[in-house]
């Protein structure tokens, strides 16, 4: 995968995260607790997906300042 590609899946991860917490709060306040556990889920997991994104792509930033 390359640094492109990280960012555009981080990007598009914490979109998603932002989605999901913002449905998260709008089923609490509506009393729809059985999708607030859904989409805390799904924002918990796109959140550990950024991070894990986050890092390849750092691995990949200094292992090419390295070869320089």
């Amino acid at each position: 995968m390359d640094k492109k590609m990280c960012w555009i899946l981080i990007f598009v991860t914490i979109a998603v995260n932002v989605v999901m917490v913002q449905w998260t709060v709008e089923s609490y306040l509506g009393r729809e607790f059985n999708q607030v556990v859904i989409y805390s889920g799904i924002s918990v997991v796109s959140a550990f997906i950024a991070f894990f994104v986050f890092l390849n792509w750092r691995k990949l930033e200094y292992a090419e300042e390295n070869q320089q």
